[in-house]
């Protein structure tokens, strides 16, 4: 009888080890300008992700840059009507808007060594971004951009399903136009899609328009905890 029991406590943990491996990983894409470059995500998302799913169920990848507008990663921008910002410096030699997306490549190389092999059962992006294209005329075609990028990736990850979490814009300059309608079309993307999410970093402490190190480790919780949100209603 010993032995029975034995037999039937090994047979179920093997079927639970089999049940978590058959499950996929959770995979978190974080990327954008200069405040995500300087978030670090093992401050407090990593952490946070890992404590809700389990550390070996979880990748998290993040390339991000300073200073740059999201034509760096939307591959389309050109297309879109008024996307120079009237800046020549968005022109090529014919006069024509240049191609965009060389961040977008640098950040999907990394995402795609890191999933090697590996299956995914959610996928969710975080942004925060947006402080460039408020200069000039760039937030004209913002909105268009930033759905853009996010259906890009949802097609190069073959996912009908991507949540993503947004990191709405400091109020550093608000009354500025361009600044003020990023945070609005942040908000209103966000929110035209149950798998979307914003984040409020207006209570993320400042040092200028970036955050302090504590304001970036606030802003990691916040991020982790409306991608959880994200991945619990997803399942």
């Amino acid at each position: 009888m010993k032995h029975l029991y034995i037999a039937i406590i090994v047979a179920m943990m093997s079927v639970s080890s089999l049940e978590a491996a058959g499950k996929g990983k959770h995979l978190f894409i974080l990327s954008g300008q200069s405040n995500m470059a300087r978030l670090d995500p093992n401050s407090s998302f990593t952490p946070a992700v890992e404590a809700e799913f389990g550390k070996q169920n979880v990748i998290v990848v993040k390339d991000a840059q300073g200073g740059q507008p999201i034509r760096r990663w939307y591959k389309k921008y050109a297309s879109l009507s008024g996307a120079t910002g009237g800046k020549k410096k968005n022109l090529d030699k014919k006069g024509n808007a240049r191609v965009g997306g060389g961040l977008y490549d640098r950040l999907m190389e990394k995402v795609n060594k890191e999933i090697a092999g590996a299956n995914l059962e959610t996928v969710t992006f975080v942004w925060m971004q947006g402080e460039k294209d408020s200069q000039g005329a760039a937030y004209k075609v913002y909105k268009e951009a930033l759905t853009g990028l996010i259906q890009q990736l949802s097609d190069d990850m073959k996912r009908d399903d991507l949540n993503y979490v947004i990191g709405r814009l400091t109020q550093y300059k608000s009354g500025q136009q361009g600044w003020d309608e990023i945070r609005k079309i942040q908000q209103e993307v966000a929110e035209a899609s149950p798998r979307g999410a914003w984040v409020d970093s207006d209570n993320c402490e400042l040092k200028d328009i970036h955050h302090t190190p504590a304001g970036y480790k606030e802003l990691g919780k916040l991020f982790a905890e409306k991608a959880i949100e994200l991945v619990k209603k997803s399942k």
